[in-house]
């Protein structure tokens, strides 16, 4: 019969996942009557399968983004808890996926970058009181072992989110050191991914040119020395170097910090 041979062809190939319009050639008055109507068949499944599939990726979409938005809004909780580093996740995101950016990585790396970077301090989450209200400049060295906890705290936090891939990994390594000294697992060289190098150098440079309860804001003045004085043995001197020339272009980052504030009108004053 003549189309058959086409016909199944295309039902292994609408069955295998290819949603070809080829099977609606067969619909037409040159094939007989049986050709056509099994054609017109599996093109009508083959229509409402590809819709239910479009539905559940937009759900599915949705979701991630609805799970995004809720660890993001988590982590920024932490604003509520340390007044100094109120709007350091968001610039660290922003610094991070300026830097991948420069440095030639695709759409989803850096978009995840920038997500590794609003999230890499949600292991601090579950620090003590005293880490956040110290006014005090010396850290003892239980609080120390607490402070060097808070990267494998944010991994456990959000390993279970699979659709994050290695934004989860970059939080774990954001303070892994080049040169071994870092933590939490002495990570050195090569064992270092490139996300996390760049979250690294990013959360180093807005820490210091931005003010802490043990410094204040340093200009790029300074700040460019500190990068390439750490860039060796702590930092990635190649990112280091394009991060600052990246830096020199487009300028800082500056944060509207009301959003990750619940502070009333009277509050903070």
């Amino acid at each position: 019969m003549e189309g058959l041979t086409h016909l199944l062809a295309c039902i292994q190939d609408i069955s295998g996942g290819s949603y070809s319009n080829d099977i609606m050639e067969l619909t037409t008055d040159k094939y007989s009557p049986y050709v056509r109507e099994v054609a017109e068949s599996v093109g009508m499944m083959m229509v409402k399968i590809e819709a239910r599939e479009f539905a559940l990726e937009q759900a599915n979409e949705e979701l991630k983004q609805n799970i995004v938005d809720t660890v993001k809004a988590t982590a920024r909780g932490l604003s509520l808890r340390d007044k100094y580093t109120r709007g350091h996740g968001e610039r660290v995101g922003q610094y991070a996926q300026r830097l991948a950016l420069r440095a030639g990585f695709s759409d989803d790396e850096v978009w995840t970058v920038g997500l590794a970077g609003i999230l890499h301090d949600i292991g601090k989450i579950g620090f003590s009181d005293r880490l956040f209200f110290n006014e005090d400049i010396h850290v003892d060295d239980d609080m120390l072992a607490e402070i060097r906890r808070h990267p494998e705290a944010g991994f456990r936090m959000l390993k279970g989110l699979k659709f994050l891939g290695p934004a989860v990994e970059f939080v774990r390594a954001h303070h892994e050191r080049l040169d071994g000294t870092g933590y939490p697992n002495g990570l050195q060289g090569d064992e270092i991914s490139k996300g996390a190098r760049i979250l690294s150098i990013a959360d180093v440079f807005d820490a210091i040119t931005t003010s802490r309860t043990y410094q204040d804001a340093m200009g790029l003045d300074k700040a460019f020395p500190i990068l390439r004085k750490l860039a060796g043995p702590s930092l990635d001197p190649e990112l280091v170097e394009i991060f600052i020339k990246e830096i020199q272009e487009g300028g800082l980052e500056v944060v509207d910090e009301e959003f990750s504030t619940c502070l009333g009108e009277n509050d903070g004053k």
